[in-house]
């Protein structure tokens, strides 16, 4: 074997080996390129969401907000006198009144006290209470704890009359610290009885968190699943 042919085989084994040591190289390089890829994506599926969410939340006001004086509500009836509808329509609104009072004042027993002594009561997050009992000692911890300083804010959305002695109010709600919300987040059904002693109390109570973005998908998916007032 020449000098020349030595030579060529040394070089021929030096490159397979060059060749050999770079491959790990490569594949480091083309995982580093594959993740970059993967978290651009991932931060434009990301901005692009974020982005759509935002742009739901923008525009899914809603366009019965209600009215914030109770009283200036016109109730509906079912065959009542429309006097006595009108003074008990101000019965009602008092109580709803009193309850924001209660509520502003912290003041659990006044607060429980508007309730029947089997009422309901169920909270946003599901929470169900039965009995003013039990309606009254959870709001003297909250009014001590997670609800500490807050108002109640509502804005009626309706009021009917089930007969003399049955209401039922329907309304957006919210609590808040400082000035009164413009948006309320929550939407209220109150079940009003006039009891015995000729006072009207709350015997059910529902809270309902509004999604708006949530509520706005829906109606895009389906029109007709949009109520008529948000027509």
């Amino acid at each position: 074997m020449t000098t020349d042919q030595i030579s060529s085989q040394i070089n021929d084994r030096t490159g397979e080996g060059a060749g050999a040591a770079d491959a790990p190289t490569a594949h480091r390089s083309r995982r580093r390129t594959l993740k970059r890829a993967l978290v651009a994506t991932a931060l434009t599926l990301g901005l692009t969401a974020g982005g759509g969410y935002l742009w739901l939340d923008s525009i899914s006001d809603v366009k019965a907000t209600g009215t914030a004086e109770c009283t200036a509500v016109t109730p509906a009836s079912s065959g009542t006198d429309p006097a006595s509808t009108t003074s008990d329509r101000d019965a009602v609104c008092g109580v709803l009144a009193s309850l924001a009072r209660a509520w502003g004042a912290a003041d659990a027993d006044a607060y429980g006290a508007l309730f029947t002594t089997d009422a309901t009561y169920t909270t946003y997050v599901g929470t169900h209470y039965q009995g003013r009992g039990d309606i009254t000692e959870a709001h003297r911890a909250l009014f001590g704890g997670f609800v500490k300083g807050t108002e109640l804010a509502d804005s009626i959305l309706g009021i009917r009359f089930l007969g003399p002695n049955a209401a039922v109010v329907t309304s957006r709600g919210d609590t808040y610290e400082g000035s009164r919300p413009k948006e309320l987040s929550k939407v209220q059904t109150y079940t009003l009885t006039r009891e015995s002693d000729g006072q009207w109390r709350i015997a059910a109570f529902q809270n309902t968190q509004r999604q708006p973005v949530m509520e706005k998908i829906s109606f895009l998916l389906s029109p007709d699943t949009v109520p008529g007032a948000e027509k």
